[in-house]
């Protein structure tokens, strides 16, 4: 009996423990682990329901349908890290393409011009709308509702009665239609590497140096190992179709480009204050308007490169070059990402994540056979689950500090 009553505090002792490792686990930041997750459960029912899903022409035009959402989702991850939102990021693509095409087609620029012409258009349309937000005071929702509207008007006009022009540029065209040679696609990935590594060295240098603590070196050596085993696999599985795609570069250069900004310089720092609490940052010395008119600006530069891919990809431009879900699309994929709609928290990279979840479960529904109400409600369904689970982490977060 005596025994027994000895042994109680072990027993206990130990399921309190667990208890705390498990809620360690659960309050824990997982980063991309859970969106990886969702994304090879998706890959794996669709795989089993449809045998075509997993072959590598099937991948290569997953990565091309990827491309305008993910690249509107990169802008949209910007604006949400500060707090705000913009509703006329999909008009501008769809204004920047019209802009694009009518140079190239009517008028006959050259095409780089053309080309940072239209981008400029639309940084300055941000650039417009964040002054407006911040020097009147008025929220972003009802200024870039109103941009929602107007840029839709502008392409309507550029585009007149006939709703549609064809671009015949043989450089846009390939935006989204052309793929590396093997060869390149090979030396790129080595290049990738070997630069992975040298930041890894140099941030474990720098951190012996300061007398700071640092990961075991076997875990940083699987955090380099890893990607570099995906991106073999990846580049080896689509040269079985026709190569990887040039848009797939553009996606994942520009999204490291971005990641590198908010997480290694002082005005990612700055982004992530702002959307945490905006009046500490501003009392610590923030310059807390001028980074949010920076932020609609290049959210909207970026959404002008969507509208560019978007014409790529058709042939042209039209009437509804950016318009029916696109941009509730491009919210969701940041969201599913890690992004939060309370500002503060997310990583730019993750929405491409985001945007080949919802990408993938569209294009299983397609060549299963499945209507268009299908897709827009599984879509749906995957965001309303994304932001509870971002709502519910944000309450344990709150409760844990409190």
């Amino acid at each position: 009996m005596s025994a027994v009553r000895a042994d109680a505090p072990g027993r206990d002792g130990a399921r309190l423990g667990l208890a705390a490792r498990l809620g360690a686990a659960r309050d824990a930041d997982w980063g991309p682990v859970p969106v990886l997750i969702g994304l090879a459960l998706i890959w794996l029912v669709f795989q089993l329901l449809n045998e075509n899903f997993l072959t590598a022409r099937n991948l290569s035009n997953l990565v091309l349908q990827v491309g305008v959402v993910g690249m509107l989702s990169l802008g949209v991850v910007l604006v949400l890290l500060i707090g705000e939102i913009d509703l006329s990021l999909g008009t501008l693509a769809g204004m920047c393409a019209a802009v694009v095409a009518v140079l190239l087609t009517n008028h006959g620029w050259p095409t780089w011009a053309a080309i940072a012409f239209a981008i400029a258009v639309g940084a300055a349309a941000g650039l417009l709308q964040g002054g407006i937000s911040v020097l009147v005071g008025v929220p972003s929702f009802v200024v870039t509702l109103g941009g929602f509207l107007a840029w839709q008007g502008v392409q309507l006009t550029l585009l007149g009665n006939a709703g549609e022009l064809r671009v015949e540029d043989e450089f846009v065209r390939g935006i989204a239609n052309s793929y590396l040679p093997s060869w390149l696609a090979w030396l790129l990935l080595v290049v990738a590497v070997a630069g992975w590594w040298a930041d890894v060295a140099l941030r474990r240098r720098a951190r012996t140096r300061l007398s700071l603590t640092t990961r075991p070196l076997s875990h940083d050596v699987a955090a380099c190992l890893a990607p570099a085993a995906f991106g073999a696999l990846v580049v080896a599985y689509l040269d079985g179709y026709f190569g990887v795609p040039w848009l797939l570069v553009v996606l994942i250069g520009i999204s490291v480009a971005l990641g590198a900004l908010t997480t290694r310089t002082q005005l990612g720092r700055h982004l992530f204050a702002i959307g945490g609490d905006r009046e500490a940052a501003r009392r610590a010395g923030v310059r807390v308007d001028q980074i949010r008119v920076l932020v609609f600006a290049l959210a909207a530069g970026l959404a002008a490169v969507a509208g560019l891919i978007a014409v790529s990809r058709q042939f042209a431009v039209s009437t509804g070059t950016g318009g029916g879900t696109l941009l509730l699309e491009a919210i969701a994929a940041a969201v599913i990402g890690g992004a939060s709609l309370f500002g503060g928290q997310g990583r730019v990279y993750q929405a491409l994540l985001g945007a080949l979840v919802i990408a993938s479960v569209e294009n299983g529904l397609d060549l299963l056979g499945k209507p268009s109400s299908t897709k827009d409600i599984a879509t749906g369904a995957i965001l309303v689950a994304a932001v509870s689970i971002d709502a519910i982490s944000r309450r344990r977060r709150a409760a844990r500090g409190a």
